[in-house]
């Protein structure tokens, strides 16, 4: 029997949502846990630089198929999360029928990649909203290769605060040394939060640095700033439970900071990788999606959910129109975005399929599912918390110079903390000292900062020596609503903005590991539906991967045998389906066949380092490659 499967976009991305200008999109990470479960936790945390880089984002997707001989299948989204979705139920062609709807008129959400003055910054073109992640990514890098691309290593540096409030993973500062005893108190508060993790667990971060008496200057120029690197939490990060702080530090597979610094707190630089071109990937990944017999409907739109009963799902969709960009402006339909009201005279027509897979925000889910929605569906989904952040990419390098620590500052290192040699750090920092990932609070209000990332010393297709006046920035503000009167992206030159985008994005409270994440179980497979989405843990790319993955080998789809192979990969699927389904798969290759292809990807602690195809050894090799064929060409 076939079953007609639709997945629908929503105009959404995991995490979060483009809205106006930027358009509605969304983008999700996949996480690890911890140790034991440690493995899906430390997925989590490695996953949110990625993300968040966006960081900040998944991408989002929605999914109904109708019986028909197969089961027809509706992907509400060209995201990771539904493309990776209808990829895996393409793969039984005999019991599925899928669609594909996006109510933008490209694939990638949020994963998009936006075209650069290679003259004056180094290269053609920047990956937009979705940069990097983690070596834990192990099923996001098999996507890649699937289409015969790859991820780039890098090691990670970064640049909290300015001036006397500044420190980094690379060297020693004054701020450091004037706080030792409370970084001493810090590393002795993870070895006894690591014991009694499960009691502390979901306590926010800015109760845990009371209960241990850390001052406010520490608390909020040096611990916080650790969490809203990797997870994109913004101001939201003294709300994000105690577990991901403890968990960064004390993980020995996804922790970013591990192991602890008993002067520094971090002093290692975080092997991380950088994403290939988004919109070449997934446009490619469209193409072999077509090519499977998965129909693709650009610039349409979900509207609503009608019915979910025995006979199926009843939708409503309209046809969007495409812009210029490919980035359709939010829909009348949505209610999230107030100013926009695109498509108001679009007419809406019915479509029945055998069951949805939901893969957009929370928020937009649960406006989608309107009447027919369950108590328990409004109380889970409407237990989501989201912001509205703005994100700017800018060349304005006075601008960075201002507000942030872009190089070494002699005035501000330090050879020696607590009587312990660091000059080799100090040495190394003169001439290698080249910050990534930015975060400034604000003097006004340190419990609140503004992000910021350095894509030329970041991602893998510039060229490593460009001038500072033409390195691309860009920088992230923060919750609108609440903390708008402290932005300063007034002081921005204008002339020198490349592009503005605005976003939904989840806040990572600790709320909603008590209130969403753990009741996810009671949802799945209920009327004929389904959630893939980031935000259904934690957004990282992986997550978003993982949880399309889920959805797909919920409605009987089979979980790829080289992934199955790859020891973390299984684990952190299995943990991921079991916190969000309630199940536990079960193996299906058999004992005799585990040393095939797919064994050997899992390197490292417990197998979290990937070492597969879909990434290489050397920084910057797409830089180097583009370079090749531009000799060539010429």
């Amino acid at each position: 029997m076939t079953h007609y499967i639709c997945l629908l976009s929503a105009a959404c991305i995991s995490d979060s949502v483009m809205l106006s200008d930027a358009n509605a999109k969304l983008i999700s990470i996949p996480t690890a846990f911890l140790d034991t479960f440690d493995a899906t936790l430390e997925l989590v945390t490695a996953t949110a630089i990625a993300s968040n880089q966006y960081g900040r984002r998944g991408a989002e997707e929605e999914g109904a198929y109708r019986r028909r001989g197969n089961c027809s299948a509706l992907d509400t989204d060209t995201k990771e999360i539904g493309m990776s979705c209808a990829y895996h139920l393409s793969n039984h062609p005999e019991k599925f029928d899928v669609t594909v709807i996006e109510a933008a008129n490209y694939c990638g959400g949020q994963a998009f990649s936006i075209p650069l003055d290679k003259q004056k910054h180094g290269a053609s073109w920047l990956n937009q909203g979705v940069q990097g992640g983690s070596y834990i990514f192990h099923h996001t890098m098999t996507m890649f290769a699937c289409q015969g691309y790859a991820a780039n290593p890098v090691k990670l540096q970064v640049s909290f605060g300015k001036d006397n409030r500044f420190w980094t993973n690379v060297y020693p500062t004054k701020l450091l040394e004037r706080h030792q005893s409370e970084v001493k108190r810090f590393y002795r508060m993870l070895s006894f939060l690591r014991w009694f993790e499960l009691i502390f667990a979901l306590l926010p971060i800015k109760y845990l640095m009371k209960l241990f008496w850390f001052s406010y200057e520490f608390a909020n120029t040096v611990a916080l700033p650790m969490v809203a690197l990797f997870l994109g939490t913004g101001n939201y990060t003294p709300d994000v439970p105690t577990i991901i702080l403890e968990r960064l530090c004390t993980s020995p597979t996804y922790g970013m900071w591990y192991p602890a610094d008993k002067e520094s707190i971090a002093s290692n630089m975080p092997p991380m990788i950088v994403f290939p071109n988004f919109s070449n990937f997934y446009e490619d990944w469209r193409k072999d999606l077509v090519k499977r017999g998965v129909n693709i409907r650009l610039s349409t739109e979900v509207t609503q959910i009608l019915s979910r009963d025995k006979n199926g799902v009843v939708v409503k969709t309209i046809k969007r129109t495409p812009m210029p960009d490919n980035h359709n402006a939010t829909s009348a339909w949505a209610t999230e975005d107030p100013v926009m009201n695109a498509d108001a005279d679009a007419k809406e027509t019915t479509e029945h399929y055998d069951e949805i897979v939901i893969c957009c925000l929370a928020d937009t889910a649960k406006r989608l599912l309107g009447r027919t929605a369950s108590l328990r569906e409004r109380q889970v989904l409407g237990s989501a918390k989201f912001s509205d952040d703005i994100t700017i990419t800018h060349h304005d390098s006075s601008y960075m110079r201002k507000h942030y620590e872009n190089f070494f500052n002699p005035s501000q290192a330090v050879n020696s903390l607590s009587g312990v040699d660091h000059f080799s750090r100090v040495k190394f920092a003169r001439d290698n000292f080249r910050p990534m990932y930015y975060i400034k609070p604000y003097d006004a209000d340190l419990t609140k900062l503004e992000m910021c990332f350095d894509c030329t010393n970041y991602q893998a297709q510039f060229p490593p020596e460009v001038d500072f006046d033409n390195h691309v920035f860009q920088t992230i503000y923060l919750n609108k609503q609440r903390d708008g009167h402290l932005w300063t992206d007034d002081e921005i030159d204008e002339s020198k903005i490349i592009r503005k985008d605005w976003w939904h994005q989840l806040c990572h409270s600790w709320t909603h590991y008590a209130f969403v994440v753990p009741w996810m179980w009671l949802l799945q497979g209920r009327r004929h539906t389904r959630f893939a989405s980031s935000w259904t843990m934690i957004n990282a790319h992986e997550v978003a991967v993982m949880s399309g993955i889920a959805a797909a080998v919920d409605l009987g789809a089979q979980y790829p045998e080289d992934l199955e192979r790859d020891g973390f990969a299984l684990l952190s699927f299995r943990l991921y389906y079991l916190l969000i389904y309630g199940r536990w798969y079960r193996r299906k290759v058999k004992k005799e066949d585990r040393m095939g292809e797919g064994h050997e990807w899992a390197s490292g602690l417990y197998g979290s380092v990937y070492k597969g195809p879909g990434v290489i050894e050397k920084e910057r090799e797409m830089w180097r490659e583009e370079r090749a064929k531009e000799e060539r060409s010429s």
